[in-house]
């Protein structure tokens, strides 16, 4: 009997304990779906943030570790809980200085040099305490520059640990952007082998430590998190200057589209839900009356009139560029005389926040809730007739699958992960509406092409039909996830 392979998680956050971002859900619902094949381990920060009660996260005995950085030692504790329903075990990395004295998983305004730090601590606590745990995995899946660190120190300082020498390294890019740039003291403060990383082929770039090549360079396998946005990244529009990189391991990039968990995004049992329903309530001569209700709770929450031939578009989302929001400023006056409502829930820049706010205040069809309610949100999603999703880029989207989960379809500009999920109208069977220049008229046409769909209630129904029928569960994708692993390791 071949015995199982080991993967060990090591991400900055994982739903349902920290969320931040999409990144967290994938790191949720992803090692569910490989339980079967796989003995897994997932590591992560234990953040302020985090509910230890709640979750029932207690302490391992004899836990304590100290770890030198530069010349100072600190001290890190080890916490752990499974997942929920699986028997899957994740550990929360504590430390006083660098963790657990935040409210939140990625503080804002915080010194660079400390963020990086944060993280470079973890990652070495996290194949220290894999070792203390003996759990020698096959597979390390690390995922974005948070924990790029990781493959560095195998290839580096434990390059002749034999605990490590048959693990292969995967690592994923969640979004390109984001790579970690700092000068090179940092490498000093990791007391990592400046003489083996700090070149072009490791992590050297443009004379500063650029962690993402570096894991680039040194991972075993690579993954983008959609086809779509593999093959964007490889040119320099969508390459965030990494292009070239990524170029030269072209060979070991792969693109696998995330999927969501069925069982938490599901319209016919969250119970956040006014009233619950399924692509079967679904009625071609009909308003889809179950859906409706949420829609009028919704409406009224925020205190807009309901009328049923006026439709609810809504974006949930982190108030940033890559979101495509600027599009949505300079659209501010059309929007506001569109025949249809809009609601806005999200966090983020304080420019878009306070745009968002002046228009909630200062017009009749748009409201905004600034900050992060899943409750809220889900209930927005179910509620509204149409999902706003503008993006500048989307490495993959998480958004536009739930919200076709719950019916509700997707207005979204074809990029990376929503080129892959949408099926734009009035194709075959399709389940949104798309637009491909990245200007504010594009989204507006597709936004009225939307509003003039609804007022064909066959249509709509035929599509939200389309949309609640796809599987974007994790099913297939984690095939691929499999298969890909066992690519890296030895014929058994």
């Amino acid at each position: 009997m071949n015995k199982k392979m080991k993967i060990l998680f090591a991400s900055a956050e994982v739903a349902p304990f920290s969320k931040a971002g999409g990144l967290s859900d994938v790191m949720g619902s992803l090692p569910k779906a490989l339980e079967k094949d796989a003995e897994i381990a997932i590591f992560t920060p234990l953040h302020g943030c985090i509910d230890k009660d709640k979750w029932n996260i207690k302490e391992l005995e004899n836990s304590d570790m100290w770890l030198g950085f530069g010349n100072i030692q600190h001290k890190f504790k080890l916490f752990m809980t499974k997942l929920p329903d699986t028997d899957i075990n994740v550990f929360f990395v504590q430390n006083d200085w660098y963790f657990s004295c935040f409210k939140e998983v990625y503080p804002k305004w915080l010194d660079t040099r400390y963020e990086h730090e944060r993280y470079v601590a973890f990652s070495l606590a996290v194949l220290e305490y894999a070792k203390a745990l003996n759990f020698r995995a096959d597979i390390i899946h690390s995922n974005d520059w948070h924990t790029a660190m990781i493959p560095l120190y195998i290839k580096a300082n434990y390059k002749f640990d034999e605990f490590w020498s048959k693990t292969k390294n995967v690592f994923e890019i969640h979004n390109l952007a984001y790579q970690g740039v700092w000068f090179e003291d940092i490498l000093d403060f990791a007391n990592m082998r400046k003489d083996i990383v700090y070149n072009e082929w490791g992590c050297e770039h443009y004379g500063r430590v650029n962690w993402m090549k570096g894991a680039i360079n040194y991972a075993d396998k690579i993954i983008a998190v959609s086809p779509c946005y593999a093959e964007e990244i490889l040119n320099s529009e969508y390459g965030e200057g990494m292009d070239y990189t990524l170029r030269g391991h072209k060979d070991k990039l792969i693109g696998i589209l995330n999927g969501i968990d069925y069982t938490v995004f599901n319209p016919k049992t969250d119970k956040t839900l006014v009233k619950n329903y399924s692509v079967d309530d679904l009625n071609l001569s009909k308003q889809f009356t179950p859906k409706e209700e949420n829609k009028k709770a919704v409406l009224k929450k925020f205190g807009l009139e309901y009328n049923p031939k006026r439709p609810l578009i809504s974006l949930i989302s982190r108030l940033v560029n890559q979101k495509g929001l600027d599009l949505i400023r300079d659209m501010e006056n059309e929007l506001q005389n569109m025949d249809a409502d809009f609601i806005f829930l999200g966090s983020g820049d304080k420019d878009y926040e306070n745009l968002f706010i002046w228009l909630s205040n200062n017009t009749k069809n748009i409201r905004t809730y600034v900050g992060y309610k899943a409750d809220l949100a889900n209930l927005i999603y179910a509620g509204s007739d149409f999902f706003l999703m503008p993006s500048k880029f989307e490495p993959c989207g998480l958004s536009q699958l739930i919200a076709m989960r719950y019916g509700t379809l997707p207005i979204v500009r074809a990029t990376g992960g929503l080129e892959n999920t949408i099926i734009g109208y009035p194709l075959e069977n399709s389940n949104g509406f798309k637009f491909w220049e990245y200007n504010g008229y594009s989204m507006k046409d597709a936004i009225n092409c939307a509003i003039n769909v609804y007022s064909d209630l066959y249509t709509m129904n035929a599509m939200r039909k389309s949309a609640m029928s796809a599987d974007f569960s994790w099913k297939e994708s984690a095939v691929k996830y499999l298969e890909m692993y066992k690519s890296l390791l030895p014929a058994q």
